[in-house]
């Protein structure tokens, strides 16, 4: 521990923001590092605690070592927290900027509404490591003869396979789409997270002789038996892409999208690539100069509110089903876990309207085309409440609801009757594994990430890929030296 008294002594601070009248005119990221110094003082406040709730079970789902590594960049060793950093997760750049920060909800600190920084130290070391020439490939120096196939390259598929490469299995990864990432590349907007990041990391991966294989959609140009046969194992990380049913009358008027489509299309114009897409609508869906409405409360639909606004639309409106939480949470009752209170993320901070407590009744249009959205308000157990209708003028309205497993057409409807598929009251089609061997009903078959535990975190599906891998390689060998 560097600084005993830093916590006492220093204020917490965060990376600022760009002004919202200027982040919203490009698709850019616009969060302004922080100085070295500055980050190193925000390090310094880690308290060390006894029992440091932030790296798990309740903080970290990747156990990182906080507490070390912010001791480590307190005392200017950038070298070594990043290498603390790596050995429980593969990609802090990616987590550093999308992850909510559950570790910060656990800090000790947060009793105090003064968390330590953590998710702007993690990223600032691995944009320093970067910076500093720190990361390179790791190739393996022994290789094992044993052959594996990771279908999809989102964040779960990418762990596992940088993590099967370095045990020295030879590896290929197949994604349906152009260029790998999955949902990292094609669902988070740039501005929060830009795809050089990605990029680099898939070099490295080239450089431990991962293999990529893009624009392959498994189970359509490629049989999963057929890799079954040429690979010793085969690790299913297809990810959670099917947008739940809203069932909202008016749902088929034009001007009515799930949330999915239209941030794909818009993340491949800012990556310069065609607008159509393996298994979304490939028709333009722009909001400038458009009412827009959003439905659900989640991440997705930020991220759609902050993609209209940079589209040029006039007003932004989101809807909430559920109750306005309070400003504050009862820190005894809830602390260390993840908290019910209010949140503005960055793109609502941006100018959106939200209304909490409302239902979707219906979907409203003249000749075919979206009009308006009509509502009500909701009691406690969201039952419409009479006479509190009204209707919100849209031209364009998003359905951001929730995924209820991965799409149908591809490795599903290959597997179909061999693969066993957990469904629930919601109507989710995960496919069958537990978390300790990851294995499904289909031997050589694994799964991992999204796929099987249902929409998460992409810290998340990195501990899954990374636990994957552990249990392929312990599988293929007898034992493995690969972290648990």
């Amino acid at each position: 521990m560097g600084k005993v008294t830093g916590f006492l002594e220093i204020d917490r601070q965060v990376a600022k923001y760009q002004p919202a009248s200027d982040r919203i005119r490009h698709f850019r990221e616009f969060t302004i590092p922080m100085s070295d110094p500055e980050v190193q003082k925000q390090a310094a406040r880690c308290m060390d605690c006894g029992i440091p709730y932030c790296h798990g079970p309740t903080g970290c789902p990747v156990h990182n070592q906080i507490p070390d590594w912010n001791d480590l960049v307190y005392n200017n060793n950038w070298e070594a927290a990043i290498q603390n950093l790596h050995s429980t997760n593969n990609f802090p750049e990616f987590t550093g900027r999308v992850c909510p920060a559950p570790c910060e909800e656990a800090c000790t600190l947060n009793l105090e509404d003064a968390p330590v920084a953590i998710k702007t130290v993690e990223q600032a070391i691995a944009d320093k490591a970067y910076e500093l020439g720190f990361i390179r490939p790791q190739p393996a120096t022994v290789h094992t003869g044993k052959k594996v196939a990771v279908i999809g390259s989102g964040p779960a598929g990418m762990a596992a396979a940088q993590q099967l490469g370095r045990a020295g299995h030879e590896v290929h990864v197949y994604e349906r789409e152009t260029k790998p990432g999955g949902l990292l590349r094609y669902g988070i907007p740039d501005f929060k997270m830009e795809k050089n990041f990605i990029d680099r990391r898939v070099e490295q991966m080239k450089g431990e002789g991962v293999t990529f294989h893009c624009g392959v959609n498994v189970g359509v140009d490629v049989k999963v038996e057929q890799l079954l046969a040429d690979h010793d194992a085969v690790l299913y990380c297809g990810g959670s892409e099917t947008p739940r049913e809203a069932g909202i009358p008016g749902i088929d008027l034009a001007g009515v999208h799930d949330a999915m489509p239209y941030l794909v299309q818009q993340n491949r114009r800012v990556g310069r690539e065609n607008i159509d897409s393996v298994g979304w609508p490939s028709d333009p869906i722009l909001a400038g100069a458009k009412h827009v409405v959003v439905v659900g409360g989640g991440d997705t639909a930020s991220d759609c509110v902050g993609t209209a606004f940079r589209q040029g639309a006039v007003k932004v409106t989101q809807l909430d089903i559920r109750p306005q939480p309070p400003e504050k949470e009862d820190k005894l009752a809830v602390w260390p876990f993840w908290a019910t209170k209010m949140r503005t993320s960055s793109s609502q901070a941006e100018g959106a309207v939200r209304e909490f407590q409302v239902a979707t009744l219906e979907f409203i249009g003249e000749d075919g085309v979206l009009t308006g959205v009509k509502c009500c308000e909701v009691d406690e157990r969201r039952r419409p409440v009479a006479g509190t209708e009204f209707v919100i003028r849209a031209d364009l309205a998003f359905i951001a609801i929730g995924f209820r497993g991965p799409f149908t057409t591809s490795v599903l409807k290959e597997l179909e009757g061999k693969l066993t598929l957990n469904t629930d009251k919601r109507g989710s089609t995960n496919v069958v594994a537990n978390d300790r061997d990851y294995k499904t009903s289909i031997d050589k078959f694994w799964t991992a990430g999204d796929v099987r535990r249902g929409q998460s975190l992409v810290v998340w599906a990195i501990r899954e890929g990374r636990q994957a891998a552990r249990a392929i390689d312990e599988a293929l060998m007898g034992s493995s030296v690969l972290p648990n």
